[in-house]
């Protein structure tokens, strides 16, 4: 997908407007596992998740090759949004932002303190894209979409950071929403020519992707109702399934007590903060720890920002319900 001279370049882009993210390998998480885990800290990020790389890529390309474009328009959770909005407003355009009704409060405040015009529209993530999308169209608006091979290109600047600096991982466990950050590892490995499995973890309330894999086409789903909303996904994306479909090693699902679990995990052992789908490559791996026994594993602590309510609700001992 991408040569190692593109990824490198894309690392040096980004490292020029955030800190590359540290991997640590914990022996806490270690002791819990049976396994060396190393786990990629892209809760550190400007964000406090990964997305900001691609937004730093996309709009980075889109000013070059379209400068006459007022602003973007996109849908998201929360993570992607904050990232397009960011990357945007630094470089003078709009940034109009969908996102669900119901959506997480805090990523909301965060979103409109990066400088998004936020719009609350339809039940869930894939209501609220189709509308961006048509309003996008009528507006002139560059439409951005969850999958876009200059978002992957950026977002994959923390697959090559990881693999450049722990090239020897067995195997990496990365959630999959729509798709960018199973791709971006994917696309890493394969450039530098490493043998890593990638395992790819979903929601058991939100399977599309493993589904899709299984079938060996797109599956939609008809809910997505899962508090890991980084993952709440019912549509799938075909150029992000054309990738994992052939270069994950396989597709597991996780469920909400499984994340809550090791969100719990994580700040007991690390005293970080996961959001639900940060939290769930380290579920995959619990679940699959006998597998793994005596590996190096890698897992993508993809984004940190869960709600402090959840987060209450978490450390109690519970399991939030979605919104």
């Amino acid at each position: 997908m991408f040569t190692s001279a593109e990824l490198s370049e894309a690392a040096k882009l980004v490292a020029r407007h955030m800190t590359p993210t540290p991997q640590y390998a914990w022996p806490t998480l270690a002791a819990r596992t049976g396994c060396k885990v190393w786990v990629k800290h892209e809760n550190h990020t400007p964000t406090g998740a990964f997305k900001v790389r691609g937004g730093i890529t996309f709009i980075d390309w889109l000013t070059r090759t379209q400068p006459d474009r007022p602003g973007i328009i996109t849908a998201t959770r929360g993570n992607h949004g904050q990232s397009q909005a960011r990357a945007a407003t630094s470089a003078g355009l709009r940034a109009v932002v969908y996102v669900p009704r119901g959506n997480s409060p805090e990523k909301n405040t965060a979103m409109r303190a990066f400088g998004a015009e936020l719009v609350e529209f339809g039940d869930d993530f894939d209501e609220a894209r189709e509308e961006a999308f048509r309003v996008g169209a009528n507006e002139g608006l560059f439409i951005v979409p969850p999958f876009h091979p200059e978002l992957v290109r950026g977002v994959a600047t923390y697959g090559y950071e990881l693999l450049s600096a722990v090239p020897d991982l067995d195997t990496i466990y990365v959630p999959i929403g729509c798709g960018s950050g199973i791709c971006g590892v994917i696309a890493a490995r394969d450039a530098l020519k490493l043998s890593t499995r990638v395992v790819g973890v979903v929601s058991d309330k939100a399977q599309t992707a493993k589904l899709s894999v299984e079938a060996g086409k797109l599956v939609e789903t008809d809910s997505a109702s899962t508090f890991a909303d980084g993952m709440a996904v019912r549509v799938p994306v075909q150029a992000a399934f054309d990738i994992y479909s052939e270069g994950a090693e396989r597709i597991i699902s996780v469920s909400d007590d499984e994340v809550a679990e090791a969100i719990r995990i994580y700040f007991e052992d690390t005293h970080n903060l996961a959001e639900g789908a940060g939290a769930a490559p380290l579920a995959g791996l619990i679940q699959e720890r006998e597998r793994m026994a005596g590996r190096k594993i890698g897992v993508i602590l993809c984004g940190g920002n869960i709600d402090s309510d959840w987060m209450a609700t978490v450390l109690n001992g519970g399991t939030p319900k979605p919104r």
